[in-house]
């Protein structure tokens, strides 16, 4: 099945369509990098602390204040414990709220940042193939399984360089904080926690611009098509040539039926006089000059010309005349100026027959 996947892949040399992106990300597919996600929140986190770490610290700290200097006092029967738990939850949960709200909205807003709004149930849908023990040992050592493992060292290695070589300098005289008072001590962590924290963030953030860029590399390999499959997606979005070809058919019949309608209306048919047939009428109150009506050549002529022989529409032999105007006319055109000549004399001729004369 290996084998398989990899022909698959080395098959797929085309770039993804439009669509095919679409449908992906209809599906729930798009480029997605945790990295990115875990860098943004690790630097929202970084700056809660910041902000409002001495604050939380402060609220956490009187809420439990109390068990460090009188845990005495405290009955320990169930219902007191019970309260004094509900109470001490409420006070610190109210206390991070802040922060868990702003870690939550960064999160969030990281996905938006990749790839917009997505919104599928093809994720949530159960795969029962995923519970399956075999199939996990299969993705756990397979290719995607190898890169993931590799990224995760890499990015232990990346971070914990970056923590220990912002820290390194303040570790030079650790000894001497057994002589710090207990705010010198707490403001000292602070700003060495801070520290870290600003090293971490940035070693994070260079290895989620790597990762998203990978991740949207491997998206990308992943949505490549084959010739065939491109091919068969140009099929649905244009048709299916046989169709197509059978509707063009149709429209050339419907307009063929129009055509033959129009020639017992018409005036003269010039033909070739086998070959080509060319019906024109000519209304000297609406026309400038004869419009061409009707053409074909062959089967089509032939019909031209029976139909204008079963309704008494005059026939007028005159082979250059009738391929240059089939040639050169298209239907419901008037006739160009260079066979007004030619023209004029057949319409005239055939106006006499009927009794009718030509305008000044």
């Amino acid at each position: 099945m290996a084998d398989d996947r990899e022909q698959d892949d080395t098959a797929k040399t085309e770039e993804p369509t439009s669509k095919r992106l679409q449908e992906a990300r209809d599906k729930g597919q798009v480029p997605n990098s945790r990295e990115v996600g875990n860098a943004v929140i690790l630097l929202a986190g970084t700056v809660a602390v910041t902000a409002m770490g001495a604050d939380v610290a402060s609220k956490i700290f009187w809420s439990l204040r109390a068990f460090i200097e009188r845990p005495h006092s405290f009955m320990l029967d169930p219902d007191a414990t019970a309260t004094l738990l509900w109470a001490v939850s409420n006070e610190v949960g109210l206390a991070i709220l802040p922060v868990l709200v702003l870690l939550v909205i960064v999160g969030v807003g990281s996905n938006l940042i990749q790839h917009g709004w997505v919104v599928s149930v093809e994720g949530i849908k159960p795969q029962w193939q995923k519970l399956s023990p075999l199939g996990g040992l299969k993705r756990m050592f397979s290719k995607r399984g190898l890169v993931e493992l590799t990224k995760s060292l890499f990015k232990v290695g990346i971070v914990g360089t970056a923590a220990v070589l912002a820290v390194m300098p303040w570790l030079t005289g650790i000894d001497q904080w057994v002589g710090l008072s207990v705010e010198d001590m707490l403001s000292t962590t602070m700003a060495l926690t801070l520290r870290m924290l600003t090293g971490v963030v940035a070693a994070m953030f260079l290895i989620a611009v790597l990762d998203y860029g990978y991740q949207w590399w491997d998206h990308h390999r992943q949505m490549r098509m084959t010739k065939q499959e491109v091919r068969d997606e140009g099929k649905q979005q244009e048709g299916d040539p046989h169709i197509k070809g059978k509707i063009r058919a149709l429209r050339v019949q419907r307009a063929r039926r129009r055509m033959m309608q129009q020639v017992p209306e018409a005036d003269v048919v010039v033909t070739n006089p086998t070959h080509y047939a060319v019906a024109l009428k000519y209304d000297a109150e609406r026309m400038n000059a004869p419009r061409l009506v009707a053409k074909g050549v062959d089967q089509v002529a032939l019909r031209i010309r029976q139909v204008a022989e079963e309704h008494g529409v005059p026939l007028m032999e005159n082979p250059p005349l009738a391929r240059a105007l089939y040639a050169g006319v298209e239907l419901d055109q008037e006739i160009p100026e260079e066979h007004y000549r030619a023209v004029a004399q057949i319409i005239g001729y055939v106006m006499k027959l009927k009794g009718r004369k030509l305008p000044a």
